[in-house]
């Protein structure tokens, strides 16, 4: 189950942040430009989906990181990032680059929960008019399965021609793939049919929301859990399996956790917590 709105439109489009714009076979877009490096952003307009998986869903979580499907509504749109944050990007705003592996075009890679925050506020000090923040972990998960109900938004079952992943531990008896054992450029592989690219593998990506159990219930506009330590995390990584890399995978750690796998993708517009 799907639904999305096609009548909501944006309530400033496009904003005076926004260095271009425009609408493509995927939507609406809008960019800033940062001492010459862009950030591209996508429109999601409001909408209805089943967040978290089937009980017959392969690799499903049957413990510690609670998948349980449940209806969930969206009733305001929001912009996203279509990739996760580059080096060349942190580079500029941050004056340095903690990443393992180098490369411009490569996701900004150990980096904690902490770590993005402490960007945004950067960033939106520089322009307060860009309203950064991580997405919260159901717009992520709405963002990245862009109207699919399968465990990959492009079907049942992946390879590294598709996903940056360990391709020696494959996906639901799938077949051995590359294991590249490191991040690739971010808009090496494929997007979304949203625009948005590779939510599935390459670095997961830290949430807003601290982590918690999901109701059964449906609900409308999801918060946060209003206590625990850990942050939750999105998409799987390079070194992990298939299955992490499911659209309804969800992993946490503590904000303060950094290695290798982490790395982070922006949002703007919703209330930060």
């Amino acid at each position: 189950m799907y639904i999305r709105k096609h009548t909501t439109f944006p309530d400033e489009f496009p904003e005076a942040w926004a260095s271009d714009w425009g609408e493509d076979e995927f939507g609406l877009w809008m960019a800033f430009t940062y001492k010459g490096v862009r950030q591209a952003f996508r429109w999601c307009e409001p909408g209805m989906f089943l967040m978290g998986s089937p009980e017959n869903e392969p690799g499903r979580e049957s413990f510690g990181n609670d998948e349980t499907q449940h209806q969930v509504t969206l009733t305001k749109g929001f912009w996203i990032a279509d990739t996760t944050v580059t080096q060349a990007l942190w580079e500029v705003v941050m004056g340095n680059n903690p990443s393992h592996f180098k490369g411009e075009e490569l996701p900004v890679d150990s980096v904690n929960w902490e770590d993005a925050q402490t960007f945004t506020t950067k960033m939106n000090g520089l322009k307060a008019e860009l309203k950064l923040c991580l997405p919260t972990e159901a717009q992520w998960e709405y963002a990245c399965r862009a109207a699919s109900t399968t465990p990959f938004f492009w079907g049942d079952q992946i390879d590294s021609t598709q996903v940056n992943f360990n391709g020696s531990h494959p996906y639901n008896n799938g077949s051995p793939s590359e294991n590249r054992a490191r991040t690739i450029e971010v808009k090496e592989l494929y997007c979304n049919d949203w625009g948005l690219y590779q939510m599935h593998g390459n670095v997961w990506e830290w949430c807003q929301d601290r982590v918690g159990d999901y109701p059964a219930e449906p609900v409308i506009d999801p918060q946060e859990a209003e206590s625990g330590g850990s942050r939750v995390l999105r998409g799987g990584s390079w070194n992990y399996g298939g299955r992490n890399c499911r659209s309804a995978s969800r992993d946490h750690l503590d904000p303060s956790y950094r290695y290798s796998g982490t790395g982070f993708r922006l949002a703007r517009g919703h209330e930060l917590k």
